[in-house]
């Protein structure tokens, strides 16, 4: 007999009740999106990186902002449009509106980044999935038109589900819009430079997203026009694992360079710089 050990195996561990696990803060661990590894929420760093993997995990506009620059200037800030009247759309924008303090999808303004002067613009996906209604495509266009006036590089990192549903065809119509600022800016010889975040998909990633001079990545983001699964259906195949993802576009020319999240602010430099240069 075994005198340390007399317990039947099953009763020496510890049962995880449901009391027990209430008492476990919310966010502690997190499963990282890409690699499913567990991480404890401080393993993370102020970058919010896996630490297994370097998958960023999704910052809040305001969050990014932080971690590029220190002056940042944020422009159009009570630019307003008239929405639909789709049923519940003005509470799920108050509720987006609280969640980020932001007035829409994009934040926008004017930054120095480690010495470089730039026009920014960061989608943010924790409103309404960054979905792009009217007063995003307005904010975005008139981000251009200033950096166009002032010749100003123009920075943007996207992130979206794609076309906001309940604002219809006006919604898609700021793909065009959007595209037409893009095209006056790289007329004058300006500057603009891409970085793709995790999810960039739908009618952004059909436009402006695409359209870059320079189009740099975070690891492992996902990037697309429809969803994997719509694809899926359509074709009667099983699509690749990395199907989607910055690698397999970087591998067929979409993608210039993969950057990690802690390096991405001295690499915008470096182009802006170069960029300067040359047009000197």
């Amino acid at each position: 007999m075994d005198l340390f050990n007399s317990k039947k195996p099953e009763q020496n561990k510890i049962k995880v009740t449901d009391a027990i696990k209430d008492r476990i803060p919310d966010g502690l661990f997190l499963a990282c999106p890409y690699c499913g590894e567990q991480i404890y929420n401080k393993e993370l760093g102020p970058y919010r990186v896996c630490p297994k993997c370097n998958y960023g995990f999704r910052l809040q506009a305001h969050e990014r902002v932080a971690l590029l620059t220190e002056d940042f200037v944020e422009m159009n800030v009570d630019l307003t449009i008239d929405h639909s009247d789709f049923p519940g759309y003005e509470e799920k924008l108050a509720r987006a509106k609280k969640q980020t303090e932001m007035n829409e999808s994009v934040l926008t303004g004017t930054a120095t980044i480690e010495g470089e002067k730039v026009a920014l613009g960061i989608m943010d996906a924790y409103f309404m999935m960054a979905s792009l209604g009217s007063m995003t495509g307005e904010k975005i266009t008139c981000l251009f038109e200033y950096a166009t006036e002032n010749r100003l590089p123009v920075v943007m990192f996207t992130a979206s589900g794609g076309a906001r549903m309940q604002e219809g065809i006006n919604s898609l119509m700021q793909m065009a819009k959007v595209s037409a600022a893009v095209a006056a800016h790289q007329e004058a010889g300006l500057l603009y430079l891409v970085v793709l975040t995790d999810p960039t998909t739908g009618g952004v990633t059909a436009s402006f997203a695409m359209q870059g001079d320079v189009t740099l990545a975070e690891p492992h983001a996902l990037v697309g026009f429809a969803g994997a699964r719509v694809i899926e259906s359509t074709i009667h195949e099983k699509l690749p694992k990395d199907f989607q993802r910055v690698e397999t576009l970087l591998e067929n020319g979409f993608v210039d360079k993969i950057v990690p999240r802690q390096d991405m602010a001295g690499m915008i430099a470096n182009i802006v710089s170069l960029h300067q240069q040359e047009a000197e």
